[in-house]
Formats: structure tokens, C-alpha cells, sequence
């Protein structure tokens, strides 16, 4: 159903927060306020029980599936009771005043408000009524001892150990070294001390015999030791390179 319908203002579209509790109450107080006016109450439930509790029986009280089979059913205030399952449900109860609706909430309903009032393009005001204002949760109460009042001091000092603790390094592992016991006699893979690379002569081609494999690398072909350091035996051709000198200007 379009919002087109609804001839009512926003102003006397009204939500009055009621614990289900307190609905028949202050459903009786609404309607002695305003006798004069034609009056009805819509509900989801069974409309004869809200019917048996009302103190003035001429108000008259339908349900929601009665309603929508009334095509020419009016009032001039609508009462909803409670809210409907489906949205589109309570935009055709609002459609029947002419003047002025309201809705008693309880709190559990406040979930289903939500898909009404996107339907009907903005919120509902709502109002609580003195007397019949929502039960407050209780506050839990803060258990433990709370501790005296710390002075200036104890509270840069807390402050101060805080902040050594968070910035704190904690050194690295060091793995330690363990020396292990020498065997007597020397181990498998013990390094053995190389004996002295000597000269022993020459064979009969007159090359030099050495005691060690490393003999002819350190010694000359005649079994003398190589210097550190030799010179190259060929030197490169030398080129003289003679600066020349610049032409004198023409003039």
C-alpha cells in the first residue's frame, strides 16, 4: 500500500513507549482522555481478550486479518495495541484515520519499527508517558578493592616502571661453547704437523727430487728455493713517447 494514502499528519503520528504489562492501563487512560472522538484498536492477537479489560465496551477492537477485509472501515483515531508481523500490514491499519494514530512499543518491539518506518519514508516520534516509562537495566556493580588514592609520586613512579617494562630488550641467546676433551694419542681427523719439504738430489734426467709433493712448486728446477716474490724473466719493448709541442699561431 502507497503512503499516498495515509491522510494523517507526522505530527499526529505518534509512538508511546509501554511495557506489554502496562499496555491495558494506559490503553484506558488514552481512551477516557479522549471520548469524544471515534476510536479503535488494532491488534496481531485475540481482540477479545484486550476487549473483556477495556473499562469503557463501546471502543471498538478488531484485528489485523478483519481490518484488511474492510474496505470502507474509518475512525478518526487508531490505536495500535502492537505491531503487526509485516510492515505493509500496519501502513494499511493507518490508512482507516482520518485524524490521528498512535502505537503502544514495548521494548522487544523496537526491532520491528524498523521495516515500518523505511516503508513509510521517516521516523516516528516517540514519547514516554510518566508512569509507564521502560524498566532499567540494572548497572552491574563494580566489585574488588578499588585501592587508596595514589599521589603525584606513586603515579610517575607506576608510569615510569610501565614504561621500562614495554621498552625492555631482551638480550640475545648465546649459545655456549663447550670444549671437548682432547683424546690421548690424537683423534682420526686430528691435524698431524707436516714434516720439513727437504731436497734429496737429482734423478738421472737431472730433474730435482723432493722429500714432499710440494717440493717443485717452491723450488727452482735445480732444487734451490724460489724467491717470495720474482720478476718477470721477459720485459715488454719499451716505447719512448715525446710530448709535442704546440703550433705557433699564424699570424
Amino acid at each position: 500500500m502507497s503512503t499516498n494514502s495515509i491522510t494523517i499528519k507526522p505530527n499526529n503520528h505518534r509512538i508511546f513507549q509501554c511495557p506489554n504489562d502496562k499496555k491495558i492501563e494506559l490503553l484506558n487512560d488514552i481512551i477516557a482522555q479522549d471520548k469524544k472522538l471515534d476510536i479503535l484498536v488494532v491488534t496481531s492477537g485475540d481482540a477479545s481478550i484486550i476487549k473483556e479489560q477495556l473499562e469503557n465496551k463501546d471502543i471498538r477492537v478488531i484485528e489485523d486479518k478483519d481490518l484488511v477485509k474492510d474496505k470502507e472501515l474509518r475512525c478518526q483515531y487508531l490505536i495500535s495495541f502492537d505491531l503487526p508481523i509485516k510492515a505493509i500490514v500496519y501502513m494499511a491499519r493507518v490508512s482507516k484515520t482520518t485524524q490521528q494514530a498512535i502505537i503502544l512499543l514495548d521494548g522487544g518491539e523496537q526491532k520491528d519499527l524498523y521495516p515500518i518506518e523505511m516503508l513509510l519514508g521517516r521516523a516516528i516520534k516517540q514519547e514516554v508517558v510518566e508512569g509507564f516509562e521502560y524498566p532499567k537495566k540494572p548497572v552491574p556493580e563494580e566489585s574488588g578493592y578499588k585501592g587508596k588514592k595514589l599521589t603525584k609520586d606513586e603515579i610517575t613512579e607506576i608510569a615510569k616502571k610501565r614504561h621500562e617494562e614495554a621498552t625492555f630488550v631482551k638480550p640475545a641467546y648465546v649459545k655456549p661453547k663447550f670444549d671437548k676433551p682432547k683424546k690421548e694419542g690424537g683423534g682420526k681427523w686430528d691435524k698431524k704437523k707436516k714434516a720439513e719439504n727437504m731436497f734429496l738430489g737429482k734423478d738421472d734426467d737431472g730433474k730435482a727430487i723432493f722429500s714432499g709433493k710440494s717440493g717443485d712448486r717452491n723450488h727452482s728446477y735445480d732444487g734451490t728455493p724460489k724467491a717470495k716474490f720474482q720478476a718477470p724473466r721477459k720485459i715488454g719493448k719499451k716505447i719512448s713517447i715525446k710530448s709535442r709541442k704546440p703550433k705557433e699561431e699564424e699570424s
